[in-house]
Parts: structure tokens; C-alpha cells; sequence
């Protein structure tokens, strides 16, 4: 396909997406079963638009005077690809399959716009509602961070060293152009590419099928390696989903003491039994009952609570969630946050730690969460974690966000990362 069928089918998927409310996963996926000419590549452009559109909807409808999908995917090939008008209409021309030009006052609008000149939230490609909580939790930085959050974000993959060491695996992903993580000594990053170049598909390499490195974000790894278990811990992850931060806390244990991970939702749950089988992982348990959880109370010296959030910090993966937030979405979270707080507290065992972490970096749901939960458990004290993290990561490292010293906030504008919050609680010895 020439760029005029991928800029059309952009705008097709991106028309489904405004008209059923669907995920963008869902509507590029069918749109590629209907449409099965085209190519790995066609369908990896056409992604990209889309999601670029998505990323950055707010601005690129200021600067095109208009909304719709096809002034946005437009606005992509302007704004982000590196096309003016005159070398895109030449890209498009003789092209049977490209969507209808630009109009008069589309071009007009974009040549004369000045974004400096839009609304604060338009600028950031932000919902405007959410502007005071960006404020909140970032100060005068929070329009920086805002941008950070509508660019592309990087493959990140987690070394599993119950396998293999970083260098080896560097060395067997050599033709997927990766580094090492500026952050994690166990990460590993593809950069985030331009225009229509994708992602290598790092899960397909027998290095993957192996075992020898998952794919999380560096933020993720950052976040696990914080609770520091030690060989001898009983762990409990009590919000373990997919088992991501299972998986990186079991292999720190170097597949000693115990992780029970367990999740209320089943579906979410499914996917760690396979992971464990190809990580080599032997000392976690995992749970979907509650009842059987139940038998366990007051038993781990470490608790994670990966509580269900409303996903702000990973707006550059999930840009069409970004639109659909809603105050009351974000007051139901609060309310779940505050119940798998409460009941993750009763299995820490006196002298242990309550951890506390979200994909969001709203302060609704992390520091007012946490101030409120000490509050009413006055046997909980925070942890201070900014020294902690320097002793970890580094004392040349960015350093997260932190409103007390106690919390930490990582983004991609301050750590290159999602945006993650994290706050570790100690509860008084008997």
C-alpha cells in the first residue's frame, strides 16, 4: 500500500473507534481481518497514525480547526511525520486510494494556528477537567509532563536472571537494536520509532520462548525492584493480574521464600500460569479464591497492592482511555483503591510492609490515598523512599516526583518512564 491507503484506512479505524466506543486494539484488529491485503507494514502505519492521532487528538483538532478523523489523521502526517502541505499533496497525488484532500480551510487553519495560543489542556493533550490534578501532582512542571504523555513510548523488556544475564541477552537481540535501560539494571529498551517504522516482535525470538527476559516497562521493573524482597520473604501480591510484578519479585528472590499472587479477577489471572512455566519460576503460589487466601492472614512480611487505577500513566500506550476518563471513572477507582487497601492491610504480619502502587499519576488516587488510609490505620507508617531510591537506582539517576519525600512518581518526562506511583508502609512490631 502507498501512503494514500494507509492515511484512508487510518481515518477508517479511526471513524470506528469515534462511532461504536470501542478499544483501538479491537477496531485495528478487525480492521485488519477485513482487509486482509494488506501487509505487516501497511498495518503497522496505519497503527501508528492512529495512535499518534490519539496521542495528541486535542492539539491536532486546535490546529486543524476540526475534529474528525480525517482532519486528525491528516494532522499526524503534518504535525508528526515531518510533511508540509505541498510535499504531502505530492505523496497523495495519482494515488486512487487516498481519502479526500484537505479543504481550503483546513490548510488555512493549520498554516495560521498557533498552538502557544490554545487552551493549557489543549497544549498538554489533556481532557481539560484534568488540568488542576496534573497541577496538583507536578506543580509547574505539569504541562511538560502532560506532553511527555502523548509521545511514543519505548519497548521495554525485564531480564529474567534465573536464566540469563543483560549481556547475553543483549547479545541474542542484537538485529532488534536494543540497549541497556538507563535505569533498571535489568532492563532492556528498544526506542520508540518514527513515522511508519514499527517494533521488532521481541516475543517471537526463541530468546523470549526461552525464558530469558518478559516484556514490562522500565517503570514496572523500577516499582518491583522498590519493595526489595529478600530470599526469605512471604510476598503477597495481592492485586497480581498478569503477574508482571510476581514474575520480577520471584526472580529477585532467586526462587526462594514464597510469592502468592493472587487477583479477584480470573481472566486477568490466567495469563501467569504460563509465564511461571517458561520463567522457571518455583516459589509462587497462585490464588483466585479469596476464601483459601483468607487462611494466610497476618502471615507476609511484604504486601503489593497493584491497585486497580485509572490508568492515567499509561496514556502512551492506552491514548484512547485518555478520552474516555471521566470524574466519576476516576471516583470508582478511588473507592476499589481504598477497599484493596484496607483489605491487603490484614495480611501483613507486625513489623511488615504494606506497598502501595498505581499506573496513575492523578493524586487522587496515590498521596491523598495513602494520607487517608494512615489516617485510619494509625498502626501504618510511611516509609521514606526518595533515599531509598538513590541507593538503588542511583545517585546520578532522575530523580522521581515526590510531595514528601516519601512517595515516589515516576513519568516519562521525569524518569523516561510510564507514569507509576509508589509508596511503601511499615506496620509497628508487636
Amino acid at each position: 500500500m502507498r501512503l494514500g491507503g494507509r492515511l484512508a484506512g487510518a481515518i477508517e479505524v479511526l471513524g470506528d473507534i469515534e462511532t461504536r466506543r470501542r478499544p483501538v486494539a479491537d477496531c485495528l484488529k478487525d480492521w485488519g481481518l477485513a482487509h486482509r491485503f494488506a501487509g505487516s507494514g501497511d498495518r503497522a502505519a496505519i497503527g501508528n497514525i492512529v495512535y499518534d492521532a490519539l496521542r495528541m487528538r486535542s492539539s491536532h483538532a486546535y490546529m486543524m480547526d476540526d475534529d474528525s478523523p480525517t482532519a486528525l489523521a491528516y494532522a499526524v502526517l503534518l504535525r508528526q511525520w515531518g510533511y508540509s502541505p505541498e510535499s504531502l499533496a505530492q505523496a497523495l497525488e495519482g494515488d486512487t486510494y487516498a481519502p479526500t484532500p484537505l479543504t481550503e480551510s483546513q490548510t488555512e487553519a493549520f498554516l495560521a494556528r498557533d498552538l502557544t495560543q490554545a487552551p493549557l489542556g489543549v497544549q498538554g493533550d489533556i481532557p481539560d477537567w484534568v488540568v488542576p490534578s496534573f497541577e496538583a501532582a507536578f506543580g509547574e512542571n505539569w504541562l511538560t509532563e502532560a506532553k511527555a504523555l502523548a509521545l511514543r513510548p519505548s519497548l521495554d523488556l525485564r531480564v529474567n536472571t534465573l536464566k540469563a544475564k543483560r549481556e547475553k541477552v543483549l547479545k541474542a537481540l542484537e538485529r532488534s537494536n536494543v540497549k541497556p535501560a538507563a535505569l533498571s539494571s535489568l532492563g532492556i529498551r528498544v526506542e520508540a520509532g518514527e513515522g511508519a517504522s514499527r517494533l521488532p516482535n521481541v516475543t517471537a525470538e526463541l530468546a523470549f520462548q526461552k525464558g530469558w527476559f518478559e516484556v514490562q516497562d522500565e517503570g514496572s521493573q523500577l516499582v518491583s525492584a522498590l519493595v526489595e524482597p529478600s530470599d526469605n520473604d512471604q510476598v503477597l501480591d495481592f492485586c497480581a493480574g498478569g503477574g508482571g510484578k510476581t514474575l520480577a519479585m520471584a526472580a529477585a528472590m532467586h526462587n526462594k521464600g514464597q510469592v502468592h499472587a493472587f487477583d479477584s479477577d480470573r481472566k486477568r489471572l490466567a495469563p501467569i500460569i504460563e509465564r511461571l512455566k517458561r520463567a522457571g519460576t518455583h516459589n509462587v503460589q497462585v490464588h483466585d479464591n479469596i476464601k483459601a487466601l483468607q487462611a494466610l492472614l497476618g502471615h507476609f512480611s511484604k504486601v503489593l497492592v497493584d491497585a486497580p487505577c485509572t490508568g492515567t500513566g499509561t496514556w502512551r500506550r492506552r491514548p484512547d482511555t485518555k478520552w474516555r476518563l471521566t470524574e466519576r471513572s476516576v471516583q470508582e477507582r478511588v473507592e476499589q483503591q481504598k477497599q484493596a487497601l484496607d483489605e491487603a492491610a490484614t495480611y501483613v504480619r507486625p513489623g511488615g510492609e504494606l506497598v502501595y502502587v498505581t499506573c496513575s499519576v492523578l493524586p487522587e488516587e496515590n498521596d491523598r490515598q495513602i494520607e487517608a488510609f494512615l489516617e485510619n490505620h494509625p498502626e501504618f507508617t510511611a516509609v521514606p523512599m526518595v533515599d531509598r531510591w538513590t541507593a538503588l537506582i542511583g545517585d546520578a539517576a532522575p530523580k522521581p516526583v515526590s510531595q514528601n519525600g516519601a512517595s515516589l512518581t515516576l513519568s516519562p518526562a521525569t524518569t523516561g518512564t510510564d507514569g507509576f506511583f509508589f509508596a511503601k508502609l511499615k506496620r509497628a512490631s508487636l
